[in-house]
């Protein structure tokens, strides 16, 4: 077996609900299920990208795989080890093992610290180089792995574009060795060509150290140039899972195909494939059956009324759809929650 066949990170029926604010003239509402019952693996060395429209619960499934959200339910185990049964201290110790790379290069990086102490501060905090002078010159050496000068450690935020803040970001998120990344819409607020140099810059270091990453992305352009695999993500739940050339090739589920026909310079799965219309309904009150089908143009009845299970089709793929896995065809319908 290869090392991307061997599973690092695995989460099984990750859930989280957020109650939400009350109004001005009226109590708070109906808990947000933002994330329902999802199932992932991330395998050694392999990037898999996370794609959906905004609010589908991409950003919250990736911080409960580093507990940075708790999970109301489920299991999480990270190379084995049971990460929701650590507590503080060996799950401190653990924390080097998987960072986060931010999506807004602007908000996070302290504007009043210099460069020299956010990319040093999680070798501080895991006791990484046995003195100052030790840690400086590791600090140097991640700047120039992310493609800056070691003399940018002497200057601050402000001082830097946008590509160059989240290349200080990608170099705190590797100080301390990790072997997992979340990257959560890591190029999303960056111009098209930086874009790419950081996806690449990503690629380069995943080779040079064997990271994994979960890549979260709106952008199915993006998301193609740098994933192994890919798995779309609707209003909390998983829909579809396929190696990343076999789901551009031919995506499956409506919603992936919709997505597709949807991204700028994208290919739709099919040539008669409708782009992606309307509003995700409202997570509070998610519609019966598959939560796509109000919006899905091929939408049968049953679609309505049972709600489809995340099943296998061949090989590494998983589609949850009434039209790939047609009720009466051996597969119970999955229950709703």
């Amino acid at each position: 077996m290869s090392t991307k066949d061997e599973p690092l990170v695995e989460a099984k029926g990750l859930t989280r609900s957020f109650a939400p604010r009350g109004g001005w003239f009226g109590p708070k509402g109906s808990d947000v299920r933002a994330v329902d019952h999802v199932d992932l693996v991330v395998r050694r060395g392999e990037t898999l990208g996370l794609v959906g429209e905004s609010g589908s619960g991409k950003s919250t499934t990736g911080r409960m795989l580093i507990r940075l959200i708790e999970p109301d339910a489920g299991s999480i185990r990270f190379d084995g080890v049971d990460l929701l049964a650590l507590a503080d201290r060996p799950l401190r110790a653990m924390r080097r093992q998987f960072q986060m790379i931010f999506q807004d290069p602007y908000g996070s990086l302290n504007p009043r610290m210099r460069v020299s102490t956010i990319v040093g501060e999680p070798l501080v905090i895991h006791r990484i180089g046995a003195n100052r002078a030790e840690r400086k010159e590791r600090v140097a050496e991640l700047l120039e792995q992310v493609g800056l000068s070691p003399a940018d450690a002497n200057k601050y935020p402000h001082e830097f574009s946008g590509g160059q803040r989240q290349r200080i970001g990608i170099a705190r998120a590797i100080a301390c060795l990790p072997r997992f990344i979340v990257a959560d819409e890591p190029v999303s607020a960056l111009d098209p060509p930086v874009q790419a140099q950081i996806v690449n810059l990503m690629a380069d270091l995943q080779e040079r150290m064997g990271l994994a990453y979960l890549f979260i992305a709106h952008d199915l352009r993006i998301v193609q140039h740098i994933s192994d695999r890919v798995a779309v993500m609707y209003l909390g739940r998983i829909v579809e899972e396929a190696p990343a050339a076999e789901l551009y090739r031919d995506p499956l589920h409506p919603y992936t195909r919709a997505l597709l026909a949807s991204t700028p310079s994208g290919r739709p799965g099919s040539p008669t494939a409708p782009a992606l219309s309307g509003e995700p309904p409202s997570a509070t009150h998610p519609p019966s059956g598959c939560r796509f089908h109000p919006r899905c143009p091929v939408a049968e009845p049953v679609c309505s009324r049972q709600d489809p299970r995340l099943l296998p089709v061949g090989g590494r793929r998983r589609v949850a759809c009434h039209l790939v896995h047609p009720p009466g065809s051996g597969d119970r319908p999955e229950r709703s929650s």
